[in-house]
């Protein structure tokens, strides 16, 4: 029971029949919302349906509030409506109302709070997309985690989702990881080696320099680059590409597309189709860019050269889509593996990125505008810098990578559900601190012990229910038929209130693309818990197992047995794990 969209449907029914005209405005409906109000003291549920309303009418909005108000008069899960400032609309409801949250709770369980926004529509979720030349670094993972996250998001929120990494094994850095595991290779073979600056010098290349020794032998030696650089390419890119999905896995992810980029060169290749296309739709042109305001970039040419039309789609500037050598850019193998998602049936394109793709935006989408011919949406989101501290201070930790502090080291240090749910515990977008002795502290300034705790508190009532009242059935049944009208006080009403917007906040974040929000969301529910609690220890009435009151223990056990259900959906969501106790 979403209690928010039912009285979304209900302040939208009261607005037609108060004015009929409104009926067939579907776009200006579409923009009422029901929320909590501002300040809790106001009510259970606000509405900015007349002031959305108002002007189109030529109303004033308290007028428009009044009529609104009126068909409330006879709703029985209604105790009181108001009024409040320029035409705000306060719905207080009947305590029955979040009795019946809580029994629907009970009903659904994991899919409380499973939505249907998405509507089957087909989204693409593009994330991590290193370059295929090492382990994964600290620099990824918040983009996996992130880019986990939104995916499992969006299909409980009732997308169809496809996870895809994108391997970048067509660019230059690719041969410079062959030449790298060449050298290794003769190291196999008995060779000291001196790595050159600009090679990758990680020990993780040692194995694939064996491993190309059991291969070939020394049948590669004293053979000219030409002969040995496309086997020995090949097998370190597939051996590079089983790395990061072991990285990956440690984080519990896996992708269902490994898209290649090497599929869009060549000649017929897609690159070749979709510049094609392109100049065949006249959104492809020979001309002369503007030179870019302040100091001019050391690969700058004024040149006439292949532009594709892209301020037409809300960019800034055209851009370029052949280089002076012939070869194509960057951004047209962008279009071109773009343009291959929007052939595939997706009609939301969300691409992952590190902070260092900031200026990609705008070209991502003017690209996807016109591939698609307006048919579907780009949404590139960013995911900040990780700043890694212990106790505050900068953090130095092995390198298997040869510079970078890697994924698995993190992971190896403080598990996986402390690495997931503090890289979202803060904005993808906003810059992170992420303290490992913060991280490990078992301490309600642990976000993600505190959520736990939480979730193990549930199990730890239920152990002493069955210690202290042996005799009470405390089976989904029995709860299921508990007499919830039993709870009554403010803490109770307050705690089923925050499990009733859960609904709300699933919806919220998927149509937001903020996984975030859900983490918030359990933080907020746990600290509530975690009070209410504390409460019973000062408080005997109000402890969730009372010895002289087995109905009322079943009641409130049936809210605990909510908390439980609501905090172990959205770390599951989150891909952290909700245990039953904690050491």
């Amino acid at each position: 029971m979403d209690v928010f969209a039912l009285f979304e449907g209900r302040v939208t029914d009261a607005l037609i029949a108060s004015f009929p005209e409104l009926a067939d405005n579907r776009e200006l409906l579409a923009r009422v919302v029901v929320e909590p109000p501002r300040d809790a003291a106001h009510g259970d549920l606000s509405t900015n349906a007349a002031m959305v309303v108002a002007k189109p009418l030529g109303k004033n909005p308290r007028e428009v509030a009044g009529a609104i108000s009126e068909r409330f008069s006879g709703d029985a899960d209604v105790a009181a409506v108001e009024i409040a400032g320029p035409g705000f609309i306060n719905f207080r409801l009947q305590q029955s109302v979040w009795h019946k949250v809580l029994s629907s709770i009970a009903e659904l369980g994991d899919d409380f709070g499973r939505a249907d926004v998405g509507q089957g529509e087909k989204v693409n979720v593009e994330y991590v997309s290193a370059n295929p030349t090492g382990p994964m670094h600290v620099g990824h993972t918040r983009g996996a985690v992130y880019g986990d996250a939104l995916a499992s998001l969006l299909a409980y929120a009732g997308y169809d989702v496809s996870k895809e990494y994108y391997i970048n094994d067509a660019g230059s850095q690719v041969d410079t990881l062959a030449r790298s595991a060449f050298l290794r290779y003769r190291e196999a073979l008995g060779e000291e080696i001196e790595i050159p600056s600009g090679f990758y010098p990680g020990d993780y290349l040692i194995p694939v320099g064996q491993a190309l020794v059991e291969e070939f032998g020394n049948s590669l030696l004293g053979k000219p680059e030409e002969a040995w650089l496309a086997p020995v390419k090949q097998h370190v890119l597939a051996a590079m590409l089983e790395l990061i999905k072991a990285d990956l896995k440690k984080l519990n992810i896996e992708h269902d597309v490994f898209f290649s980029e090497k599929t869009l060169h060549g000649p017929g290749g897609e690159i070749e189709k979709t510049l094609a296309w392109l100049r065949d739709e006249g959104l492809i042109y020979e001309g002369r860019l503007e030179p870019p305001k302040g100091k001019l970039p050391d690969d700058w040419e004024d040149r006439e050269q292949t532009l594709f039309r892209a301020t037409q789609f809300g960019d800034d500037v055209d851009r370029a889509l052949v280089k002076s050598d012939g070869s194509y850019t960057y951004f047209a193998a962008d279009i071109a593996y773009h343009r291959s998602k929007v052939l595939r049936g997706f009609t939301t394109l969300i691409d992952v990125l590190g902070a260092d793709h900031a200026g990609y935006a705008k070209r991502i989408e003017a690209a996807v505008k016109a591939v698609s011919g307006g048919k579907a949406t780009a949404d590139v989101r960013f995911c900040q810098l990780v700043k890694l501290l212990r106790n505050g201070e900068p953090v130095k930790m092995s390198k298997r990578s040869g510079d970078l502090v890697t994924l698995a080291d993190v992971v190896e240090e403080v598990g996986v559900d402390a690495t997931r749910f503090m890289l979202l515990f803060r904005r993808n977008d906003a810059p992170l601190d992420f303290d490992f002795a913060l991280v490990k502290e078992q301490s309600k300034d642990n976000p993600v012990f505190y959520v736990q705790y939480a979730h193990a508190r549930t199990f730890s009532i239920f152990r002493n229910a069955a210690r202290d009242l042996p005799e009470l059935d405390t089976t989904d049944a029995a709860l299921a038929g508990a007499d919830l009208s039993l709870l009554s006080t403010t803490d109770e009403i307050e705690l089923i209130r925050l499990l009733g917007s859960w609904p709300r906040q699933v919806a919220a974040a998927a149509r937001a693309h903020e996984p975030h929000r859900l983490a918030f969301y359990l933080h907020e529910l746990a600290a509530q818990f975690h009070a209410f609690w504390g409460k019973g220890k000062e408080d005997p009435s109000l402890r969730f197992v009372n010895d002289d009151d087995p109905k009322l223990t079943l009641a409130r056990l049936a809210l605990v047995d909510g908390v439980r259900r609501v905090l172990g959906n959205g770390l599951d969501l989150l891909g952290v794990s909700a245990p039953q106790e904690l050491s």
